[in-house]
């Protein structure tokens, strides 16, 4: 279990002191923490891979190296970033429902290790591609399964979705894949569900996974080289969330995957567990100061620097159904407590971070933090909107504490 944000208050007030807010503040050694818990129940099966979306700065890639094997990509823009960060294009996937051929023509050409085919109008243009070029592309084929159990956040399967292909269809379709002449087959790709508390719920997840992997493996003949879990290991952000048990995961899993690898056709298969949020987003930290404090009609609201412009996740607005609070303290504490309504600078009505928020007694020049956030922040923000400044980006490594703002 990761310590409690308020334990890094020194650092988060000589981060705001030393660099000014708003800000993003990512503290290496929780990501540490955290690939080591993940290797600790699960790297007996899996080798992990980061999705890049959810953070992509470049400094932080480049710093993941060590941290991480893979990395998922969904634009050739993120292609670009990895290999800028010293990332191999063959230690890439790219994913993505609609990738430009412009996209796929430059993936061919870097040599990306393995382009995950979400449909069969994209395998026949990467196709003609791959031959024009002269090679043979590695292919992952993402399936879409029928169902997605109950319990995540968000579901990318079982109704019509732009993900990957249908299970309903795929044993029509997959064999016309594999007998495309310039792509190399390599594996299967599941990514149906994101962003679970409950162990329950991912483990029949992944076992709705294994089951569409034999399926279709044995239906084609494949013996796969790669095989692609889609994690969907989430983290809590509001009051009252369970942190998830991942070793109850391990040890009921545990059986399925061992069961999979004995069996001859995937004795040599490489799993892969991607995953984004769960390895970074406990790891970084909003910072927004205050700038005015003011009651109306008997609330109390504080107006600081930042909210949706630059935290658009923590206003509810990147895919909350009901509205909840993010996780936020006030640098340094404070003993009493009162409820405010914390908004942004923006002039819209959706610029607020926090709705009856119980947060010690605020003043201009205070510093609140918002956690979790490092994930789907600075890049998942409207930073452009209204002309405020852009959120600044430290990385902390011990007591070593480094601009890391794109330029």
């Amino acid at each position: 279990m990761l310590p409690p944000w308020t334990d890094a208050d020194p650092l988060l007030a000589a981060a705001a002191d030393r660099f000014g807010t708003p800000a993003y503040v990512y503290l290496t050694d929780r990501i540490t923490a955290r690939a080591e818990q993940l290797n600790a129940d699960f790297g007996r099966w899996f080798k992990l891979s980061y999705a890049v979306k959810c953070n992509p700065n470049v400094a932080l890639l480049s710093w993941l190296k060590g941290s991480v094997p893979y990395l998922d990509v969904s634009s050739i823009g993120e292609v670009r970033r990895a290999i800028s960060a010293g990332w191999s294009a063959s230690d890439l996937s790219f994913t993505g429902p609609a990738k430009r051929r412009a996209e796929l023509a430059e993936a061919v050409s870097l040599g990306v290790g393995d382009v995950v085919l979400e449909s069969l109008e994209e395998a026949l243009a990467l196709d003609e591609l791959a031959g024009a070029a002269g090679v043979k592309a590695h292919v992952l084929v993402r399936l879409s399964p029928d169902r997605v159990p109950k319990g995540f956040g968000d579901h990318m399967a079982g109704r019509p979705s732009p993900f990957g292909i249908d299970v309903e269809v795929a044993a029509d379709v997959l064999p016309r894949i594999a007998a495309l002449p310039n792509l190399h087959l390599a594996g299967l790709h599941i990514y149906s569900g994101t962003q679970s508390l409950k162990p329950e719920a991912i483990v029949e997840n992944w076992r709705i996974f294994i089951d569409q992997f034999r399926k279709f493996c044995s239906l084609i003949d494949l013996c796969p080289e790669r095989l692609v879990f889609g994690s969907g290991l989430g983290i809590p952000h509001h009051s009252g969330d369970q942190m998830l048990d991942t070793s109850a995961i391990s040890a009921a899993i545990g059986t399925d995957l061992e069961a999979l690898k004995a069996e001859p056709r995937f004795a040599s298969t490489e799993l892969v567990l991607e995953l984004g949020r769960y390895l970074v987003g406990e790891a970084g930290v909003f910072l927004t100061s205050v700038l005015r404090v003011k009651s109306s009609r008997g609330s109390k609201i504080i107006l600081c620097d930042a909210g949706m412009n630059g935290h658009l996740a923590a206003t509810g607005q990147f895919g909350m159904v009901l509205r909840r609070n993010y996780l936020m303290h006030r640098v340094g504490g404070g003993e009493t407590t009162e409820k405010v309504d914390v908004h942004g600078p923006l002039c819209t009505s959706i610029d607020r971070l926090a709705s009856g928020v119980e947060l010690p007694a605020l003043s201009p020049g205070d510093i609140i933090a918002v956690y979790p956030s490092g994930a789907y922040g600075p890049t998942a923000s409207p930073q452009s909107f209204i002309s405020h400044p852009v959120m600044r980006e430290l990385l902390i490594e011990g007591d070593q504490m480094t601009d890391i703002s794109p330029p």
